[in-house]
């Protein structure tokens, strides 16, 4: 799997993705395209059209020589740059389009189709070969810009039974500064958990989710551990900034929360996230919150921290295993943003 697959699907329906239009889904709903679930095929399901399928699918293009393509229109849940593209065909074995293409533009706000219609498109993707039932990976190049919408271009026609769109998140520094605290560590404001332990029953990525945890697997948690030591993950904070208050939440972790954490911060802003990952112990961390018991599937609320130095990055260790739903580290900028 390509390193880009790590990172946010920037249109994931939970974070706000949608597929705003497409100019045709006789066969099977654009709706389908963003869902969080695998595609999947029932056989022998039908509807009063045709064979059922789990992904957006359009008619035939019947008169020979037929000019046009097939597309969708999609808002991305949060504004990013996108540094690769699955376009999944799983489950479309003769009915998959021959090719592949998307554009991109910006456009802040709500638009509505009309303005999406008339805005500045760049093509991001070229003409590309697509085999059926298969998730198709395309990188994206380097020098694409902060995008809101997408186009998913299909020639000529057919099903497509998923698309995601990995990247980073490209916030609105000047608007989130005017709210004075945000959450420095929410997926949403650009927060990033970089590295981790271990993962084995839940992604580390869960953790800086907006809302909610929906479950266990719907948060981090790592294996038993047998041996010394402790699990830990590491965020790198959407912004350099003074923490004020953190939450910790083992919701949903009733047997397998860990007994204890800890919290700490460096400020490193010139290091790379693969170097933070090799070099994960051997920083300078300042404790923020001492190590502290925690409850099972519970919200724990730290008003006051042990510092309020300025952080790039911050470390959760959790004593010696087990799940955290969520963590939170709601803060100010330190420096003035335009």
């Amino acid at each position: 799997m390509s390193d880009f697959c790590d990172l946010v699907d920037l249109a994931a329906e939970r974070l706000g993705g949608a597929v705003l239009a497409a100019n045709d889904e006789f066969f099977a709903p654009k709706e389908n395209l963003l869902k969080a679930a695998e595609p999947v095929f029932v056989e022998g399901k039908y509807t009063d059209v045709g064979k059922w399928m789990d992904g957006w699918e359009t008619r035939r293009r019947r008169e020979p020589g037929e000019p046009g393509y097939d597309w969708a229109i999609l808002r991305l849940g949060l504004p990013g740059v996108p540094r690769g593209v699955v376009v999944d065909t799983r489950h479309f074995r003769g009915n998959y389009p021959e090719s592949c293409s998307l554009d991109a533009c910006s456009v802040d706000g709500h638009p509505a189709l009309t303005e999406l219609a008339g805005a500045s498109w760049t093509a991001i993707l070229p003409l590309s070969k697509l085999q059926g039932d298969s998730r198709n990976l395309f990188p994206i190049a380097e020098e694409v810009d902060r995008v809101t919408h997408l186009r998913l271009n299909i020639q000529p026609d057919g099903g497509v039974a998923r698309l995601r769109v990995h990247g980073a998140v490209s916030p609105d520094w000047p608007r989130l500064a005017r709210r004075g605290e945000i959450d420095l560590a929410g997926v949403e404001n650009g927060g990033v958990v970089v590295a981790c332990s271990d993962m084995f029953f839940g992604n580390r990525h869960n953790l800086i989710l907006p809302g909610p945890s929906l479950g266990m697997h719907d948060g981090w948690e790592t294996k038993r551990r047998r041996g010394p030591g402790n699990d830990w993950a590491i965020v790198r904070l959407g912004r350099r900034g003074r923490l004020e208050r953190a939450e910790v939440d083992t919701s949903h972790f009733k047997g397998n929360a860990p007994g204890s954490c800890v919290l700490e911060g460096c400020d490193a802003p010139d290091i790379s996230d693969t170097a933070i990952d090799a070099l994960a112990y051997p920083l300078l961390w300042r404790e923020i919150l001492p190590r502290t018991p925690l409850q099972p599937h519970t919200r724990h609320l730290f008003d006051h921290l042990a510092t309020d130095e300025p952080f790039t990055h911050v470390r959760l260790s959790i004593f010696p295993d087990g799940g955290v739903a969520r963590l939170r580290l709601f803060g100010k900028l330190a420096e003035a943003t335009q």
